[in-house]
Order: C-alpha cells, then structure tokens, then sequence
C-alpha cells in the first residue's frame, strides 16, 4: 500500500511561486512514474503533470513553461516548483503513484490529501 503526504501549499499573490513536495513510503518509489493533479471544488482532478522512472516528463498546457516538476528517489520524495502563479491556479494539488505507458500517465488508486493553493490578485 503506497501513502502519499503532500506539503508545500499555501497563498501568494499572483506571479508568486512554491514548491510543492510529495512523499511517499511503500511500493518501490523508483519504479513509479509520479504525478501532480489539482481539484477545483465542483469540477473534475486533472492533471499538470508527470515524471516517469527514467526521468522523462510532461507538463498539461496550462502550466508548461511555468512549472517544473522532479523527482529525488533516494527521499522517494517528488516535487512541483510552481512560478509566476495565477489565480485560475488556485486548487489543491494532489500527489500520485502511477505508470506510463504508450505515452500515457495512468494513475494508480493511491493519493495523498493534498495541499490547498492559493493565487490571489
């Protein structure tokens, strides 16, 4: 059983930056490829990004250029440094175990309780 805790979330005026991190214990880290997702209330998770085992990454459109997503597999720990954050940015991010295939994320049915961001104007 893989737990996920999320940490690193918080509030910023807009153009500000975090860094959230993800870390995991059970399962073997090194294996999983890892992503972030983020919740608005009412709507749908989706997903900002994923980095695979070998290190290969995605960003969704919304945040290429603005995010960077890593990993440290020694920590088993993932990170999301977020910049020049806006307030349609605001949601709260959520961790995930996962595998990558055919040039797809699929995400496992394990997730941490996330980590509310906030954007202000």
């Amino acid at each position: 059983q893989v737990q996920l805790v999320e940490s690193g979330g918080g509030l910023v005026q807009a153009g500000g930056s975090l860094r959230l991190s993800c870390a995991a214990s059970g399962g073997t880290f090194s294996s999983n490829s890892m992503g972030w997702y983020r919740q608005v209330q009412g709507k749908q998770r989706e997903l900002v990004a994923f980095i695979t085992s070998r290190g290969s990454v995605n960003y969704t459109d919304f945040v290429k250029g603005r995010c960077i997503i890593s990993r440290d597999n020694a920590k088993s720990t993932v990170f999301l440094q977020m910049n020049n954050l806006q307030p349609e940015d605001t949601a709260v991010y959520y961790c995930n175990s996962g595998t990558y295939s055919g040039g797809h994320y699929y995400a496992y049915p394990y997730w941490g309780q996330g980590t509310q961001v906030t954007a202000s104007s």
